[in-house]
C-alpha cells in the first residue's frame, strides 16, 4: 500500500495558519488512517521547509510515497484537499 502524507507547513505567529488548523482536522476526521496529516513548524524545521523549498506559510503538500503530489500556499478549503487526497489515494 502506498503512503499518502498532507505537510502543513506553518508558523505560531502566522494567523492564516491557525485558519488552516481546524481544516486539517476536518480533513484528518473525514480521511482517517489513509492520510498522514503532520503540522511542521517552519521555525523549528528550518531545513525541511527549504527542501520543501517553502516561501510562504500557510503551505501544504501532498504527498505520495515521499513525492509532491500537489502543492498548495496559503488556506486551504477542506473539500478541496480531500479531492485532491482522493486522487492519490
Amino acid at each position: 500500500m502506498s503512503k499518502v502524507e498532507l505537510l502543513d507547513f506553518s508558523a505560531t505567529w502566522c494567523g492564516p495558519c491557525k485558519m488552516q488548523k481546524p481544516i486539517l482536522e476536518e480533513v484528518k476526521e473525514k480521511l482517517g488512517d489513509k492520510v498522514d496529516v503532520k503540522i511542521i513548524d517552519v521555525d523549528e524545521n528550518q531545513a525541511l521547509a527549504r527542501e520543501h523549498s517553502i516561501q510562504a506559510v500557510p503551505t501544504v503538500l501532498i504527498l505520495k510515497d515521499g513525492e509532491i503530489a500537489k502543492r498548495f500556499t496559503g488556506v486551504t478549503a477542506a473539500e478541496v484537499l480531500i479531492e485532491e487526497l482522493n486522487k492519490v489515494l
